[in-house]
This record gives structure tokens, sequence and C-alpha cells, in this order.
């Protein structure tokens, strides 16, 4: 497969924003930061902090990022950012593509195409790393979505550090491809299932960008 038929197309960044879901994490982190920088020139102990803290605080700022995307054209578009880890054909004929989120990656996820959210359903599990054959059996949520295409199934996996996954939006909502529709803390994996008959795009060890790449091919 020709790398030049499979290269992600670019990053379209309009705009950036906070991610939906962040304040959990990032409000301490930012206000720890703030109080410590404020009291660093009374304190020593404030100041030996502040320079931590302030990095910390930069880190969530960057990690909880959320930009705006141009929505690529195609059937099937990426729900996420990061690396194509496996591509596996499924026994029921379907393709399943997984891919590897880093914590430098965005971590809001998008719908891979329009249609109706049928079910989103959170199973309770592990949290190894989500490059480990094992992280199939992490915390996870597995979205349906009536599409076009028929059903496709997507599933959030949560990673080692990744101990919530924060859908946005709930059964029966309408989405259009590329919208969010949810987002995973920290490091973690996404994969989709392609439909019987759905050729891939991508390959391993490709970067995807969510709501960017096209997975699938004409």
């Amino acid at each position: 497969m020709p790398h030049s038929q499979t290269s992600a197309p670019r990053d379209s960044r309009v705009g950036v924003r906070l991610a939906r879901g962040a304040s959990p994490w990032l409000l301490p982190t930012v206000a720890t930061a703030a109080v410590s920088l404020v009291r660093a020139r009374r304190s020593g102990a404030a100041k030996a902090l502040a320079v931590p803290a302030t990095a910390l605080a930069a880190g969530m700022l960057w990690f909880f990022r959320d930009p705006e995307r141009e929505i690529a054209q195609g059937r099937v578009i990426s729900p996420a950012d990061g690396v194509v880890q496996s591509i596996m054909p499924w026994k029921d004929g379907r393709t399943r593509v997984a891919i590897f989120m880093s914590p430098l990656n965005v971590h809001v996820n998008r719908a891979p195409l329009s249609g109706t959210v049928t079910s989103v359903e959170h199973i309770p599990g592990g949290f190894v790393p989500a490059f480990n054959k094992e992280s199939e059996n992490n915390e996870r949520v597995v979205w349906h979505f009536d599409t076009e295409l028929g059903d496709i199934e997507m599933i959030q996996i949560a990673g080692a550090v990744a101990r919530r996954i924060v859908p946005y939006v709930p059964q029966g909502t309408k989405v259009e491809q590329g919208e969010r529709i949810g987002l995973i803390r920290f490091g973690s994996r996404v994969d989709i299932y392609l439909p019987e008959g759905v050729e891939v795009a991508v390959e391993v060890g490709q970067k995807t960008v969510a709501g960017v790449t096209r997975i699938d091919r004409d």
C-alpha cells in the first residue's frame, strides 16, 4: 500500500478551546498554580511550589485542548487523534482499526459518520496500558451508530492513567460526522469497526487526526 495514499490529511485548526469534562482536573491545578505564584514573593515554600505547579497547569491546559477542525470528506473519518496500532479482520467480517492515543494527543473523540447514537454502554474493567493487548478488558464505553453504512461500533478504552471516559451525547442523539462525542482523560485507545466490504485506507503506524483523516477507501 503506497504511503502517499494513506498519509493523514492536514489538521485544519481555526481555533482552540478547552475540552468539556476537563474542569475536575484542570481547575484545582490552575488554582494551585495561581495561589503559589501570588504568594511566591512572601513565602519560600510557595516559591518552591510555584514552578512545578505552573508547569503542571500548563501541561493540563495543553492536554485538555480541543481544537476546531475543518471536517474532511469521506464515508468514515477517524474518531481519534493518535497512531494506528492495529488493523484486524474480525470473525463477523468487520475490520477493527485500533488507534492509540498518547498523553500528547488531543483526547476529544468525534463521530466517525453522521447518524443516530443507538447505544452508549459503560463497561467496568481494568486500567492496563492502552497499547497492551490486555487493554481490551479495560474500562470502556461502547458506542453504536445507525448510519448509511448500517451499524457502526466504536469503543473508547481507558488506559493506565485514563480513569474516566466522559460521553458528551446520550443514546438517541443524531450526530453529524466529525461532531464531538466524548473525552478520554490521558493515555487511551479508540477502536472502530468497519463493516464487511469496506476497505481500510490507513496502515499500522500511521498518524490520524480526529475529524480529518479518512479511515475507509472508495
